[in-house]
């Protein structure tokens, strides 16, 4: 989780820099750099499965607000 952290990091850093640039795109980050920029969630992830598999990367739409997740899709139990 500590990998997604510091995306997550980056993408803050440089909001000003891709709003003005990639404004209602999406985009991948991987290893702290844009690995690509996308019409739809759908196209991001896909490319970012193909290239990175589980990850960790960020899929982000850019100039959306944070989302909120419930806890029940953030944590499962271990047998599921």
């Amino acid at each position: 989780m500590l990998e997604l952290s510091r995306q997550i990091e980056v993408y803050d850093e440089n909001r000003t820099h891709l709003e003005a640039d990639y404004f209602g795109k999406w985009i991948v980050m991987y290893n702290e750099e844009i690995a690509g920029t996308y019409e739809s969630f759908e196209e991001a992830a896909e490319d970012a499965v193909c290239r990175f598999g589980r990850g960790p990367y960020l899929i982000r739409e850019v100039g959306a607000g944070p989302i909120s997740l419930p806890a029940s899709l953030l944590y499962r139990p271990i047998d599921a």
